[in-house]
């Protein structure tokens, strides 16, 4: 009898083992570990504050010395729009943006609406999917990015309505082996430890300078798989040593917790 359970819960460890790891290896995992020509794809929650990929290259530039942000790090973004406006055959092809002649890693960012419904989410997953096998035809690696809840005063602000993003954009990074950019979580983890904080414009969808900045820090310790407590760059001041560090701590954080 005991060799029988015994060997029941080894079965059941085995299990949840495999389950954990391919968790980590579906959504934790790019072929190229050091990208260097990335395109982020997306709206308005990329676009504000000077566009969150001007604020991931200075980062980038920081920690690594000789690399040029500038020449490698491009973005793609229209207004309002879903992943089903992007026209991916041509932002792919070579030189479609600058002298980029193939990009290493391109980022999706979803509109925010597409998490309300079941529709919505529906056509998402299928986009997700057509947009990341496209991606990976070209030899490069696909990333979500988990874009972060409304807040009061949105109409359509609801307080378990990042449990629904979260569930989607691991999902679709699950089911197409893709690497999921927790920036969503990260917003919820700064609201709970410091709810006076300001990540959103006071429309309550968009993010303000300090939003921009921790989603910045998530994106670069989900890429390269660094920390980013410690970095100096803080917007040319803009941005106030307490805050810069807590929101390095808390990018840090939420990135090993949900890869963990």
């Amino acid at each position: 009898m005991k060799k029988i359970i015994f060997m029941f819960l080894l079965n059941i460890f085995t299990i949840v083992n495999i389950s954990a790891s391919n968790h980590n290896v579906n959504i934790n995992h790019i072929k190229n570990s050091s990208p260097e020509n990335i395109l982020f794809i997306g709206n308005s929650y990329l676009y504000y504050n000077d566009s969150i990929h001007n604020h991931f290259k200075r980062m980038v530039e920081e920690r690594n010395p000789g690399y040029d942000g500038s020449s490698s790090v491009k973005s793609a973004t229209i207004g309002g729009s879903r992943l089903k406006h992007h026209d991916l055959d041509h932002l792919l092809e070579s030189k479609a943006i600058s002298l980029v002649d193939e990009f290493d890693l391109v980022i999706l960012q979803g509109g925010s609406g597409e998490s309300l419904s079941t529709k919505d989410r529906e056509e998402f997953f299928k986009v997700a999917k057509k947009h990341i096998n496209k991606i990976k035809s070209i030899g490069a690696d696909a990333a979500l990015y988990m874009i972060h809840a409304y807040v009061k005063p949105h109409k359509s602000y609801s307080p378990t309505l990042i449990r629904v993003i979260e569930r989607m954009y691991t999902k679709a990074g699950k089911d197409n082996n893709a690497l999921v950019i927790p920036v969503g979580l990260a917003f919820e983890n700064a609201y709970n430890q410091k709810p006076t904080i300001k990540l959103h414009k006071i429309d309550g969808t968009h993010p303000d300078i300090l939003g921009t900045y921790l989603a910045a820090c998530v994106v670069y310790a989900s890429i390269y798989k660094d920390n980013p407590i410690g970095i100096s760059y803080d917007y040319n001041g803009a941005i106030n040593s307490e805050d810069k560090l807590f929101l390095q701590k808390i990018a840090h954080q939420t990135v090993q917790k949900y890869f963990n």
